[in-house]
């Protein structure tokens, strides 16, 4: 904890030591705004110094007062907004859940994959998505990829076999 009786030293040296565990550059920069306020920097010259904004350096500090280092740690981060709405992602699982892309409308193909859910999103909602981004969104949907295997209806079980024999004798000989 900050104290203000000058135990200031020993809290250098403490965020010193934490400086040199932590490789999470977010962590590094928090330290330091710390390590620069126990040297007596303005919060101002901290947030020029740190490129930071005051009221982040503000933040950091009186989380600092409160809980030492502690108050530092980072809670999870929450990443950017979502670019579909709660209903404009249940419709697109829906969609991909129920229909193939030929049925509405991307020729014949009848497999979906992120570029084709990409194009639907961006035909219904006017959204772009990246191929990686709705990849993300697919998996987050609970939705993923596996190659078709396809059965001929009307093919002939006797013929399968009679084929399955013969590739097999051919697969054992030396050619």
């Amino acid at each position: 904890m900050h104290s203000e009786n000058g135990n200031e030293k020993e809290e250098i040296r403490e965020l010193k030591r934490a400086l040199k565990s932590t490789h999470n550059k977010r962590m590094h920069i928090r330290y330091n705004v710390i390590l620069l306020h126990l040297k007596h920097y303005t919060n101002q010259h901290i947030a020029s110094i740190m490129d930071l904004e005051f009221h982040t350096v503000a933040r950091y500090i009186n989380n600092y007062k409160q809980r030492g280092l502690e108050g530092l740690i980072m809670s999870k981060s929450t990443g950017c907004p979502r670019l579909l709405s709660t209903e404009q992602e249940k419709a697109l699982y829906d969609v991909i859940a129920t229909k193939t892309p030929d049925q509405v409308g991307f020729g014949e193909r009848k497999n979906w994959n992120s570029a084709i859910a990409c194009q639907w999103v961006k035909e219904q909602f006017n959204i772009g998505y990246s191929k990686r981004g709705m990849l993300d969104v697919l998996h987050r949907l609970g939705l993923s990829y596996r190659h078709p295997t396809y059965t001929l209806e009307k093919a002939d079980p006797n013929k399968q076999e009679l084929f399955k024999e013969e590739f097999e004798k051919l697969k054992k000989t030396d050619l």
